[in-house]
């Protein structure tokens, strides 16, 4: 069996950084492969896992290769606290747009348009993922698989079809678009096929996907204050779907 610093070479110019435990403990229960994992100290990855993540603990036992802190150190960026880094294999496009164009849809597709902030698509994918939406899709020039959008999603990139798309290649279903001019959301009930998208804090929806929309909604919000936070935005939209009977199930 080669070791872990030879397969890491071997993949780490195609594979998935998954930084720190809980990114792997995430990836690997919604089944992504992980051909390698690295961590500075097995003993205290393994009890971390014995009280956080029973459910993954024998996987990660086959997994994780103990290696010293300065090799730890020269594989990623930036050093995580829990000294856990693994490379995970991406989905294929193919099979993201495969769920993505799936009929009938019982949850919606998340649509950031034009997003800008890394972190904070990181944590809509990791909203999208707990609320067992389909996707995230991103428009523009922003990677939604860049190192620091999946450091910010946990690992949960793995439990939601994540791509970028054109404004003209969103999947089919009621376009809701977020909007300070539209009609105010508590009067809607979202359906569970909504795509639902939100602009940029700083600049709002693109004209090309307002005017695509099919409705536009608006969050009540107190005079004067300018916006939400974008995750924030989707957070409450989110709630607003499951509230009206689309919240995944709970084990």
């Amino acid at each position: 069996m080669t070791d872990p610093l030879t397969r890491w070479r071997e993949h780490a110019g195609t594979a998935v950084l998954l930084d720190g435990f809980h990114a792997l403990k995430h990836a690997l229960r919604f089944g992504a492969r992980v051909p390698v994992a690295v961590c500075t100290d097995r003993r205290a990855a393994l009890v971390l896992a014995e009280e956080l993540a029973g459910d993954v603990r024998e996987a990660l036992d086959a997994l994780l290769a103990e290696v010293t802190e300065e090799t730890y150190a020269s594989l990623v960026p930036r050093p995580h606290p829990t000294g856990v880094a693994a490379l995970a294999v991406r989905p294929s496009r193919e099979d993201n747009l495969r769920v993505l164009a799936g009929t009938p849809r019982t949850s919606p597709v998340v649509v950031l348009d034009d997003p800008r902030n890394l972190g904070n698509a990181g944590a809509v994918i990791r909203l999208a993922a707990g609320f067992g939406a389909t996707g995230v899709v991103t428009t523009g020039t922003l990677d939604p698989w860049h190192p620091t959008v999946v450091r910010g999603g946990a690992g949960l990139h793995f439990a939601t079809a994540v791509e970028r798309l054109g404004v003209d290649e969103l999947p089919t279903g009621p376009l809701f678009a977020l909007d300070p001019e539209g009609e105010d959301i508590r009067g809607v009930k979202l359906p569970d096929d909504a795509v639902l998208a939100f602009g940029s804090e700083r600049s709002g929806l693109s004209a090309q996907l307002r005017a695509r929309a099919d409705h536009l909604l608006r969050l009540p919000m107190r005079p004067q204050v300018s916006s939400y936070n974008l995750a924030t935005s989707v957070a409450m939209t989110l709630y607003h779907w499951s509230a009206g009977g689309g919240a995944p199930s709970v084990s």
